[in-house]
């Protein structure tokens, strides 16, 4: 019977280096203070016993989890898994988070939380004792929750705040939502639209009153009215054709609209085509995200790419800093989007 083989242990790694238990530590963790002759030495035994670090262990050599813990709002994000409509925020979510702990040794996790239960506290205390994370990325609308940023505090737990700006702990990453606004409609009016519609979303998220801004303080930017091309949905398909009913059965229709997300603009599309009109010959379409759905769409949908990897990126790194006592010295982090263009543009009919 073959003999099961022994497995390597940080004590193999400094007994083949020569160092102490403390040394590799520091060299697997990434910490400073280390010279790059030491930690080449003590990789060169890590790859020669192929020894490969453990979280558990790293977890038992000091008060750190290596876990970074993602909160994203439940009831939302299981009906979008639910419709299957291609939603994917939390595969870009895990996309940059993920690389990126990663690239420190980390592992980062998403947790489903209802933010609007009222025991959310004790839900969120269970999660928080059962994974001991040593940072926390709340999405919207947990980043602007007052029980759950005040849990956290309480706790001397580090947090990311994703599309916030409020004044209080954690600290506030957001995807400059005013100035993605502001491209939409820029863009939109270089084509010759003046009568360009918005679509919000939810008011329980911030961001969407960001975006609204945008919109509203670009068009008084370029001399043109707002009155009768507003309207409000809910993140939804079915909000976004509701709204888009509500824009283009007015007697001065929108010739252009701008959507919040990209659910609501496919709604816009189906309402566009219940009502004969062909985009993007009788009305411009711009969305924002920019998931995979927009690409095969007819016609593929200009939008606005959300830098949601990008950001998760960021949040992931500025909580492993911050454990490393690496505080960063900023008051609020802005990532910017872009716009991609792609089929639903074009000059109005005249």
């Amino acid at each position: 019977m073959a003999r099961r083989r022994q497995s390597v242990t940080i004590k193999h790694v400094a007994a083949d280096a020569e160092v102490s238990l403390q040394t590799v530590s520091r060299v697997i963790n990434k910490e400073p203070n280390v010279s790059a002759a030491m930690k080449e030495r003590v990789q060169a035994s890590i790859d020669k016993l192929g020894y490969v670090p453990s979280i558990a262990a790293q977890r038992m050599s000091g008060s750190r989890s290596y876990l970074i813990l993602a909160l994203n709002d439940r009831e939302r994000t299981i009906a979008q898994w639910r419709a299957r409509e291609g939603n994917d925020w939390v595969d870009q979510m895990l996309l940059g988070g993920m690389l990126k702990c990663a690239e420190h040794g980390y592992r980062m996790l998403i947790e489903l939380v209802d933010t609007h239960d009222d025991h959310i506290e004790r839900e969120l205390t269970a999660a928080i004792a059962s994974l001991q994370p040593d940072g926390i990325i709340l999405t919207p609308p947990h980043s602007h929750n007052p029980k759950i940023t005040a849990l956290l505090a309480a706790n001397n737990i580090p947090f990311v705040r994703v599309g916030s700006r409020s004044e209080g702990p954690g600290i506030p990453v957001s995807m400059e939502d005013e100035d993605s606004a502001r491209m939409a409609t820029e863009h939109l009016h270089k084509f010759g639209h003046k009568r360009i519609g918005f679509i919000a979303g939810s008011p329980e998220y911030n961001l969407s009153r960001w975006r609204e801004d945008g919109w509203r303080a670009t068009m008084e930017e370029l001399g043109l009215s707002t009155k009768g091309l507003f309207a409000e949905g809910e993140f939804t398909l079915e909000s976004g054709m509701r709204a888009t009913r509500e824009l283009l059965q007015r007697p001065d229709r929108a010739t252009a609209i701008i959507a919040s997300n990209d659910q609501m603009a496919f709604g816009a599309l189906r309402v566009a085509e219940e009502l004969g009109l062909s985009v993007p010959r009788d009305l411009s379409l711009i969305s924002f995200d920019n998931s995979p759905g927009v690409r095969f769409s007819l016609p593929a949908l200009t939008a606005i790419d959300q830098p949601i990897a990008e950001t998760a990126s960021v949040a992931a790194e500025l909580l492993i800093a911050t454990q490393r006592g690496q505080s960063p010295d900023v008051e609020r982090i802005s990532i910017p989007a872009q716009l991609i263009e792609r089929e639903s543009v074009a000059a109005p009919v005249a």
